[in-house]
């Protein structure tokens, strides 16, 4: 039985980063550092490489 550990890595770190996200468009400013929206950017991080994990599971 062949297991790839990317799929659910993929999923996890795609989740996550929708979640963070949705919490950088939706928070409030007093959360963002130094004019940095570091939620959004983190979130579009994960979802990054959540989906290159899922890329190199179906490839």
């Amino acid at each position: 039985m062949h297991i790839d550990i990317r799929t659910p890595l993929g999923l996890m770190f795609g989740i996550m980063g929708l979640l963070l996200i949705a919490l950088g468009l939706g928070g409030e400013p007093a959360l963002h550092r130094f004019g940095i929206n570091i939620d959004l950017w983190w979130g579009l991080a994960m979802l990054s490489f959540g989906a290159l994990m899922l890329w190199l599971a179906r490839r």
